[in-house]
């Protein structure tokens, strides 16, 4: 097994939405995202990157001499934290030229908290790719550690695109080879939930758990608590219509590609989850309606969609769609083993057409030999003794 980078205890850099193991030392209440279910002794855990040595210099050595085009996949970079910035700097240098012949990197958004990491971030993925796609996520649009810089997180968002357009990384629709690949902005809502929620134990509200309502800065005519938000980024896609019609047109494939989580399904149950409110705040209904039509005419095993947020891999088919979700995420996730691997990341998506391998990933494993039972609100062993515990 590949070592895990070390955990930096003292970093000052963001937790992830209900994320950190609860505090064994002392009574305050810490939130972590969900236990997984057991595996048999010996068994891999294949689901995200940890290894000192990224995928991507593998795949450099391997690389045929007849594949030119190659795209990788990843999310959730959250290069705050001193080890992430280190395996992104790790990755080779010396991407291909554009067209034809390109490495492009797509990047699922949840780079960093700061504008200056994340510029720093971009810069070094620029010069490791040939191509880098990007979309925001919600740590991105945090303006706790900027320092007044920004009036609200709209006016970050704008900085962050500009950002982009000066160093090369495209924020629109792109044709590389034969394969299309389009960023979809978007935003989460919490109409988005349609399962039955858990009521056999007090769950903490979306205010007291989720930073979003505290780390951005709104308009007054958006919130996190509608729908009005969600829609407004979806919106945003409107600008690239005629972009998107061309690529849909002139490509054999398409990737399209998100922050956020556009089907419930590609989350565990609430049953499941440390935090039974969480899928409130990962996904939108605009999100997926958008991409299905952007995908509608497309070949089956033509389609692919990727995502991030949850730092739950994901690999697995709906619907004729294939969904990945490819999170580097955080060190603790990782030395838990909770999101452990053996270093597959950036994972390869496409080599002159789409990597028809579905990578083991923990979750999309699980439900792909169990059914889905989102009425069962029974808490699972390991959440129910977590609550027992704190609660």
């Amino acid at each position: 097994m590949t070592p895990h980078l070390p955990v930096s205890p003292s970093h000052p850099a963001a937790q992830h939405l209900l994320d950190a193991a609860p505090a064994h030392h002392h009574r305050r209440r810490r939130w972590r995202r969900m236990c997984p279910p057991r595996r048999p002794r010996g068994e891999v855990r294949c689901c995200a990157a940890a290894a000192p040595q990224p995928r991507l210099a593998v795949e450099a050595a391997a690389a045929s001499v007849a594949a030119t085009t190659r795209v990788f996949v990843v999310s959730d970079l959250h290069t705050d934290y001193r080890e992430n910035m280190d395996w992104v700097l790790r990755l080779p240098v010396g991407g291909g030229g554009a067209g034809v012949g390109v490495d492009a990197l797509v990047v699922a958004g949840d780079v960093a908290e700061t504008r200056d990491n994340f510029a720093r971030t971009m810069a070094a993925l620029r010069e490791r790719f040939g191509a880098v796609f990007y979309v925001p996520g919600n740590h991105d649009l945090w303006l706790r550690r900027e320092n007044g810089r920004y009036m609200d997180s709209l006016e970050k968002l704008t900085a962050l695109l500009d950002a982009c357009s000066e160093l090369g990384v495209d924020t629109g629709p792109r044709i590389i080879g034969d394969l299309g690949i389009i960023p979809l902005f978007s935003w989460y809502h919490k109409s988005f939930d349609k399962e039955k929620d858990v009521n056999s134990v007090r769950v903490p509200s979306l205010d007291m758990a989720c930073k979003d309502f505290h780390a951005c800065i709104w308009p007054p005519d958006l919130a996190n608590d509608d729908e009005a938000l969600a829609l407004y980024f979806d919106r945003l896609n409107d600008k690239n219509h005629d972009a998107i019609e061309e690529v849909k047109k002139s490509s054999k494939q398409i990737l399209t590609f998100s922050h956020f989580v556009p089907r419930q399904e590609l989350c565990p149950e609430k049953r499941m989850l440390y935090y039974p409110n969480l899928p409130k705040v990962i996904g939108s209904d605009f999100l997926e309606r958008r991409l299905r039509t952007i995908h509608d005419n497309t070949k089956h095993g033509a389609a692919c969609h990727v995502f991030g947020h949850t730092h739950f891999c994901w690999d697995s088919v709906v619907d004729e769609i294939r969904y990945v979700q490819a999170p580097l995420a955080y060190p603790r996730e990782r030395k838990r083993r909770i999101n452990g691997g053996d270093g597959w990341l950036p994972f390869c998506i496409y080599r002159d057409g789409f990597n028809p391998e579905i990578y083991p990933a923990l979750w999309s494993d699980y439900y792909n030999k169990n059914r889905r039972e989102p009425e069962n609100t029974q808490l699972a062993p390991w959440v129910a003794k977590y609550f027992s515990k704190y609660y």
